[in-house]
C-alpha cells in the first residue's frame, strides 16, 4: 500500500538563535543587604512578546522581572529580556499565534532561568531557582485580557 502524499507535514519549530537582549541587576543596599536577615518576599513577573522577522520566522522575547524585599527594603531587583529567533514550519495560520507564544518561551525558559539563578548568585545572594512556568495558562490569561493581535501574521 502506497503512502498518502496528501498527509500534512507535522508542525516543526527550530531555534535559529537565542540571546540576552537586556539584563539589569541592582543590589542597592550592598554590602549591608548581604548579611542574613531572614526570608525575603520575592515577586516574579513573567511576560512574553513576539514579532515576525521574516516569512515563517519570529523573534520571541521572554521578560522576567524579580524583586526581593525584606521589611519594605529592596534587597535586589533583576530584569532579564531573553530572546530567540524561531522558524515555524507547517503551522496553520490560525494556530501560529498560540504555537509561537507557548512553545517558543517554553524552549527559552530553562536558559533564562539559569541566567537569573547565576546573576542573583553573582550578586551575593543564594541562587534564585524560578519554578517552572505553565506557558499555556499564561497565554490563556493574556488572551482573556486582550484580543489576539495580528502581530504575528506574516
Amino acid at each position: 500500500m502506497a503512502e498518502n502524499d496528501a498527509t500534512p507535514a507535522m508542525p516543526t519549530l527550530h531555534v535559529l538563535t537565542q540571546y540576552i537582549k537586556d539584563l539589569s541587576f541592582e543590589n542597592p543596599g550592598a554590602p549591608e543587604s548581604l548579611a542574613p536577615q531572614g526570608q525575603p518576599q520575592i515577586g516574579i513577573q513573567i511576560g512574553v512578546n513576539a514579532r515576525p522577522v521574516r516569512e515563517g520566522e519570529y523573534e520571541v522575547e521572554l521578560k522576567i522581572e524579580v524583586k526581593a524585599e525584606i521589611q519594605n527594603k529592596t534587597l535586589f531587583a533583576l530584569e532579564l529580556l531573553y530572546a530567540g529567533v524561531f522558524r515555524a514550519q507547517n503551522v496553520a495560520q490560525e494556530t501560529v499565534h498560540p504555537f509561537v507564544m507557548i512553545e517558543c518561551p517554553r524552549m527559552l525558559f530553562p536558559f533564562a532561568r539559569q541566567i537569573v539563578a547565576d546573576t542573583v548568585r553573582n550578586g551575593g545572594f543564594p541562587p534564585l531557582m524560578i519554578d517552572p512556568v505553565d506557558f499555556v495558562t499564561l497565554y490563556r490569561q493574556r488572551m482573556a485580557k486582550t484580543q489576539p493581535s495580528n502581530v504575528l501574521a506574516s
